[in-house]
């Protein structure tokens, strides 16, 4: 056997973990997040506004402290490699997930989160790894393929979980979850080979150094602002969305598993989808699928406002999950396309620091606006700031392709 055949295998080997890993990872988050708020609700008495207030801090409290640690992360993995973070978030998650289900009172869970949030970054991590481990022109099909491992997990984790917890309780999905994780840092620890030379610290270049070298600097900061925009779209509802489908189902049926459907529909349009937009990424770049996507979400956030049952929720939001595989990816491959491998780690923490933002404002913004109004409010808003977006992107575009001519 040659050495192109044998790194060859090994890549595959290499990619065919880490997209395992991402599916538990995504399984596991899926599984218990659906229920997170009707876990809370089950330990004491809490008013309509106690509980949304409390569901979205400790929702967002993990994205907060992500956002906080990421760019640290970020240059240890460019001095250390990806798959030593690989292997610290999940370790840590596996710890912090199991006790979550040990919990008595709210504070111990976002206290709990809190640390898994400083911790945390596996998918993020395993992508970067894989984005420094492919060859450019094959950059859009990969990371569309790593983003239907996190979508395949949660697309099966809600109904795995809501069978779970309409089961046996809310508590046992998080025990199961800290054991996949345990099960993820030992395939890591075992599976994983990254081709990477360590950088001195002393030779790292400064990350305002890195900036200049990149050509279209312009395009790096409006990814980062599109990363955020979409994350809060996308988890503005997800920390109440099961208080939405009980408010839908006039609290009768089976609740936990009805949410966990609704959580899932978004999985499968992606799935459906993605490897689709992947090719189409290489062949027509990236910026224009991203425009497209977030044109579609916006189109199919809107309908939400007026659902009046959970399956009709359930249907715009399978839609949704289409629109879904032209965004993150997307962003992710033109920064893959855009900027030098030797600061892969940084601008993919500084990506991942925008996304944990996004995961903060989103539940936040989410909880507030459905204390105050209503549930289905708070599409109106995130179809607006996803708007927003568009007409940026959009507008960017054209000076693009201006300046070019």
């Amino acid at each position: 056997m040659d050495d192109t055949e044998q790194r060859q295998r090994a890549w595959r080997k290499t990619f065919v973990t880490l997209w395992i890993g991402c599916f538990m990872t995504g399984l596991g988050f899926s599984m218990t997040m659906p229920f997170l708020s009707l876990f809370i609700e089950s330990l004491q008495n809490y008013s309509r506004i106690e509980l949304n207030i409390y569901s979205g801090v400790a929702f967002a409290v993990t994205f907060l402290a992500q956002a906080i640690i990421s760019p640290y992360w970020g240059s240890l993995a460019d001095r250390k490699g990806r798959r030593l973070m690989c292997l610290r978030a999940s370790g840590v998650m596996a710890f912090t997930i199991f006790a979550v289900g040990l919990a008595q009172n709210v504070w111990v869970i976002i206290v709990l989160r809190a640390i898994q949030g400083f911790f945390s970054g596996y998918i993020n991590n395993a992508t970067a790894l894989m984005a420094s481990e492919t060859t450019k022109n094959k950059s859009g099909s990969v990371m569309a393929n790593m983003m239907t491992a996190n979508v395949t997990g949660n697309l099966l984790g809600p109904l795995f979980g809501g069978i779970l917890a309409n089961t046996f309780g809310y508590r046992i999905p998080f025990y199961i979850t800290g054991c996949v994780m345990g099960l993820v840092f030992i395939m890591t620890m075992l599976n994983v080979e990254e081709h990477f030379t360590p950088i001195p610290t002393q030779k790292m270049q400064k990350i305002s150094t890195i900036f200049k070298q990149v050509k279209n600097v312009k395009l790096i900061w409006l990814m980062f602002m599109t990363t955020l925009i979409i994350q809060s779209s996308l988890m503005s509802i997800s920390p109440i969305i099961s208080l939405l489908v009980k408010e839908l189902m006039h609290n009768q049926g089976n609740i936990s598993f009805v949410s966990g459907v609704v959580a899932a529909m978004p999985g499968f349009g992606t799935l459906l989808i993605a490897s689709r937009l992947g090719h189409k990424m290489d062949e027509i770049g990236p910026q224009r699928v991203l425009v497209f996507g977030l044109l579609a979400a916006t189109v199919f956030f809107i309908p939400m406002y007026l659902v009046s049952s959970p399956w009709s929720l359930a249907f715009w939001r399978f839609l949704l999950g289409m629109a879904n595989a032209a965004l993150l990816p997307a962003v992710q491959t033109v920064l893959t396309l855009e900027v030098p491998r030797e600061a892969f780690g940084r601008i993919f923490s500084y990506n991942q620091s925008f996304q944990a933002a996004g995961g903060v404002i989103g539940p936040l913004l989410g909880s507030v606006i459905a204390g105050a109004f209503d549930y289905q409010e708070v599409f109106l808003v995130t179809a607006g700031l996803v708007f927003i977006n568009f007409l940026i992107m959009g507008i960017f575009q054209l000076k693009q392709s201006t300046v070019k001519a």
